[in-house]
């Protein structure tokens, strides 16, 4: 079974409080009813589905559910997935990057100084060289990245990847591409 298919069954929901009982141990079409709130009809109904998907195994009034199918299909989906793209030419730093961005915002500001060094130089690259910022922008920019703007900002001054005069930034280190 898919991944797919578990999370379209599980978009009911009298089907996953369904599965929500049969986890925390129910193991009969009563006690499922007693534990989720539904009714004996509501969960034979679901148990039915569910039993044709593979997800439950029904016998009689009793009723098992096949965790494991779970953990199969998450792994399958993990395997089927297209390889991400780097963030870095570098292996070292891309491992860096992967452990810090989440879906392109930063998740934490790592502790480590040589981590937070290559997550600051990834992240300068939304300044423009030559470009002067006024703080405003500097923290729209900054914002999309991560909600403490004033750590990130002083941590790309305090590495000499922004320089600031007068409530006005710059770029002034880090890659450029060209």
């Amino acid at each position: 079974m898919d991944a797919g298919t578990i999370v379209g069954l599980l978009a009911d929901p009298v089907r996953l409080r369904v599965v929500a009982a049969l986890a925390l141990g129910a193991a009969t079409i009563e006690e499922v009813a007693q534990v989720s709130g539904l009714s004996l009809k509501e969960v034979a109904l679901a148990a039915r589905r569910l039993a044709r998907a593979g997800l439950v195994h029904r016998d009689g009034h009793h009723l098992a559910l096949h965790a494991e199918r779970f953990g199969e299909a998450a792994r399958a989906a993990a395997a089927s997935a297209p390889a991400a793209e780097p963030l870095s030419e570098d292996p070292a730093q891309d491992a860096v990057l992967r452990s810090f961005l989440r879906a392109g915002r930063l998740v934490s500001i790592p502790a480590q100084h040589s981590k937070r060094r290559v997550v600051l130089e990834h992240l300068v690259h939304v300044f423009e060289p030559g470009v002067r910022y006024p703080e405003r922008e500097v923290n729209a920019l900054l914002a999309a990245w991560y909600p403490d703007v004033a750590a990130l900002r002083r941590y790309l001054v305090d590495e000499s990847l922004l320089s600031r005069d007068a409530g006005v930034y710059w770029r002034s280190g880090g890659h450029v591409f060209v």
